[in-house]
């Protein structure tokens, strides 16, 4: 490894040489991210600080681009230890990926880390994202060869990236992307056709296994749009593998695993409708068999995120749902074997100079989400088992209903008002106990005093029947120029039934941009919970402190 390190290496100094003396030998392009925290006491948090206070999670990168080829390295720093919560695989400091690839009109062959995804993910995504402490690269080799412009194959072959190591299981990959539209000449309609094979390698230490070492997905997929109007399918089978509860492989628990996936929708100028529907059983899809459980989303070889609306404002995202692929039978109350349910998205836009558009047009959006665990026969009793009807709805786990009107007043004043209804069965989706009902509503008004400098003012209150009962929050904003910004905010549990948890988590913030580059500083109260990224979330504890944050590319 060291040899492959120090190679890429000399070549990006070459490269950095080769443009001092301003001579066309390729292309040097990079970035460094540093999240850096100085974690607090808090006696009104009852929070106290770990035992190295100053904690940070540092990122470099470099790529270096000549004619076909492409290299790149990144190093990492987890110094003196990375910020609370992060997979503890992330500690000191290290190269983390490197890579080298040729690329041609027709051929893509890349030697090292890359990332990869076949489809909608749900057989297999490789990606990063440092928010989540997210980085399953596959380390490995992989090569795309696109003989005619419909035709598309890739193949594959890697062990997958777990901190600064990689998997012991072994994967294997091979996608195939077929235009049909473009290999018939069909110019009104765009068809495209995708099947994919991913098999995971692991050997396993259970004497005399009931299952094979090697687990097989299988994915088909089709899309189809015309003009206004598309939809999508696919689907998916996991053959038989071993079930693993609390990091045990139960050797006489052996099942397949399924998923499909419908989206079908129809967009035009101020109109729009999107609906998806999600059945799936059993479809945990780790490297390793027992990293299923952890906390960190590591050695997953698939994507499935929540599909529900991402809200951005902060009450809305207390009770989130996430997403239930998996078995799981922790007791004779909770036996679960996956989930079904879906999503319907809906747009308008009332035109100006109508009776509800104004002088300025309103627009007005619709959401509305459920989702529910697989309904069949469960067997707690050993040997354990299950048999679920394929689109039979079991016991409800979430729901999600909102309304938002978004309205420009004029040039200067933008309001945004929201209304949310929710349903958080956290018996089922957190395996705890409860069911919680809340009702949320927000205003949002933002002023433009000039084309660089605004006000932006946020109220927010939810009203719940249990577990925490009501919250109020506030955000001020002010965006002094296109370089710096402000901000403070308050989350308030005022209605907590225990009076020593009524707390305020304020935070107070600036940010300063310039061209590539963004420095941000906070000081303020984390509120524990769940941190979401494009319905994929990791936990994050109670805590208060001081953060610092530089992101700049080049």
């Amino acid at each position: 490894m060291k040899n492959k390190v120090t190679a890429l290496l000399i070549l990006l100094s070459t490269a950095f040489y080769a443009q001092e003396e301003k001579k066309d030998y390729g292309h040097v392009s990079g970035g460094f991210e540093s999240n850096s925290q100085w974690y607090l006491n808090d006696k009104g948090m009852h929070t106290t600080h770990p035992e190295d206070p100053f904690r940070s999670n540092n990122y470099l990168f470099l790529n270096y681009n000549y004619k076909k080829w492409t290299a790149g390295i990144q190093g990492e720093s987890y110094e003196p230890n990375a910020l609370l919560n992060y997979n503890p695989e992330y500690k000191k400091t290290n190269v983390s990926t490197y890579f080298l690839q040729y690329k041609s009109e027709k051929l893509e062959v890349t030697a090292g880390y890359f990332y990869e995804q076949f489809g909608s993910g749900l057989a297999l995504r490789s990606w990063e994202d440092r928010a989540l402490g997210i980085n399953n690269a596959l380390r490995g080799g992989r090569i795309v060869y696109s003989p005619v412009s419909y035709l598309s194959f890739t193949g594959l072959y890697g062990q997958q990236k777990s901190g600064f190591k990689v998997s012991d299981g072994k994967i294997f990959g091979f996608n195939s992307e077929i235009g049909i539209s473009d290999m018939f000449k069909i110019e009104s309609s765009d068809v495209t056709l995708g099947l994919s094979y991913v098999g995971r390698d692991e050997k396993t230490a259970v004497a005399d296994p009931n299952f094979s070492q090697l687990t097989n997905v299988y994915s088909g997929r089709l899309n189809f749009t015309h003009n206004a109007f598309y939809f999508s399918t696919e689907f998916d089978y996991k053959s038989e593998d071993a079930i693993v509860e609390v990091q045990k492989i139960e050797n006489d628990f052996i099942k397949p695993g399924s998923a499909f996936l419908f989206n079908i929708g129809y967009s035009k100028k101020g109109f729009g409708i999107d609906g998806t529907f999600r059945r799936l059983e059993n479809m945990n899809f780790f490297s390793e068999r027992t990293a299923k459980g952890n906390l960190y989303n590591d050695k997953i070889i698939n994507f499935i995120p929540s599909l529900t609306k991402q809200h951005h404002n902060s009450l809305a995202n207390i009770y989130v749902y996430q997403a239930q692929p998996g078995v799981s039978l922790p007791d004779e109350t909770i036996m679960k074997s996956g989930e079904i349910g879906g999503q319907v998205d809906f747009f308008y836009n009332f035109k100006k100079e109508s009776a509800l558009g104004g002088k300025t047009g309103t627009k007005v959006s619709f959401n509305m989400s459920n989702w529910y665990g697989l309904d069949g026969k469960y067997s707690f009793a050993d040997p354990r088992d299950y048999q679920t009807d394929f689109l039979a709805f079991g016991q409800k786990y979430f729901s999600d209903y909102n309304i938002e009107i978004d309205k420009k007043i004029n040039d200067k004043w933008h309001t945004i008002f929201t209304y949310i209804n929710q349903y958080y069965n956290k018996k089922f989706v957190e395996e705890t106990s409860g069911l919680v009902k809340t009702n949320i509503v927000s205003a949002e008004t933002t002023y433009r005093f000039m084309e660089d400098k605004s006000v932006r003012l946020l109220a927010e209150h939810l009203w719940a029947d249990s577990d925490k009962k009501n919250w109020a929050a506030s955000t001020l904003e002010f965006n002094a120029n296109k370089q710096w910004s402000f901000y403070c905010s308050d989350l308030y549990n005022y209605g907590n039934d225990d009076v020593s948890k009524r707390k305020h988590y304020y935070n107070v913030g600036t940010a300063f941009r310039r061209n590539a580059t963004r420095v941000s500083l906070n000081y303020g109260r984390q509120r524990g919970g769940l941190l979401c990224v494009g319905g994929v979330c990791r936990f994050v504890p109670e805590s208060t402190g001081l953060s610092l944050s530089l992101n700049t590319s080049f």
